[in-house]
C-alpha cells in the first residue's frame, strides 16, 4: 500500500507594521513597505473634504476642499470620477462590456453611493453577448432586458439568496438553450471576423 505525503501550505508570513508618531501626536501603523498613508476626511455636516497623507518620517499634510478654488474643486471632483468610474472595467477587452460596466457604476454612484462595493461574481465581461443573444430570443429591448435581468437579482437578494450577475447570465449560455445556441453562433461569427487567414483557401493550395 503506498503512501501519498501531503504537503502542508506554508502559513503567511504575518505582515510587519511599523509604529510611527507623527507630528501632530498620532501613531500611525505602517505594514510592509509603504511610505505613505492616506486617509480622507469627508464632514457631511460641515459639508466639506480633506485628504490627510502621512508619511513614514512622522511628517504629515493635509489638504482640504475649502484650501481650493472652486475651479479646483471641481477639476479634483472630475478626476476622481473618471478615475472611480475607468478602474470598474479595467481587464475588460470587449466594448460593449466596458459600456455596461460603465452604466452599472454610474447607476450604483447616482443611487448608492461613492462606497457600494461590487461583490464577488457582479462582473459584467462577457454579458453583452448574453443580452444581445436574449434580445433576439425575446423580442425585447436592450433596456428591458437589462430591466429585467436587474429585477431578478433584486429580487434573489431581497429573499436573503446568494446570486450573482455571473451565475445569472452563465444561465443564458446553457449550449442546450435558444439562448445558448444563440451565444453559440455569435461567438462563431465573431471569431470568423477576427481570422486573418482564409483557411479553405490554405487547404486548397494543399489539395
Amino acid at each position: 500500500m503506498s503512501e501519498t505525503a501531503v504537503q502542508e501550505k506554508p502559513a503567511k508570513k504575518a505582515v510587519e507594521r511599523t509604529e510611527v508618531k507623527m507630528e501632530d501626536g498620532r501613531t500611525v501603523s505602517f505594514p510592509g513597505a509603504r511610505q505613505v498613508d492616506k486617509t480622507s476626511l469627508i464632514d457631511i455636516e460641515a459639508s466639506t473634504a480633506a485628504v490627510r497623507f502621512d508619511f513614514r518620517n512622522g511628517k504629515t499634510i493635509t489638504i482640504s476642499a475649502g484650501d481650493l478654488s472652486l475651479e479646483t474643486q471641481l477639476t479634483a471632483l472630475a478626476h476622481g470620477l473618471a478615475q472611480k468610474v475607468g478602474d470598474e472595467w479595467s481587464g475588460t477587452k470587449e466594448i460593449e462590456d466596458i459600456v455596461l460596466t460603465a452604466e452599472d457604476i454610474v447607476t450604483r454612484l447616482r443611487t448608492v453611493g461613492w462606497s457600494a462595493p461590487r461583490e464577488a461574481g457582479d462582473s459584467l465581461s462577457g454579458a453583452s453577448i448574453v443580452i444581445r443573444a436574449i434580445v433576439e430570443v425575446t423580442g425585447k429591448t436592450v433596456e428591458a432586458v437589462k430591466t429585467f435581468l436587474d429585477g431578478k437579482l433584486a429580487a434573489a437578494k431581497a429573499r436573503g439568496e446568494k446570486l450573482s450577475r455571473q451565475e445569472l447570465y452563465s444561465s443564458f449560455r446553457n449550449p442546450t438553450s435558444k439562448t445558448g445556441v444563440v451565444i453559440k453562433r455569435l461567438e462563431d461569427e465573431k471569431a470568423a471576423k477576427g481570422s486573418k487567414i482564409n483557411s479553405d483557401e490554405l487547404l486548397g493550395e494543399m489539395a
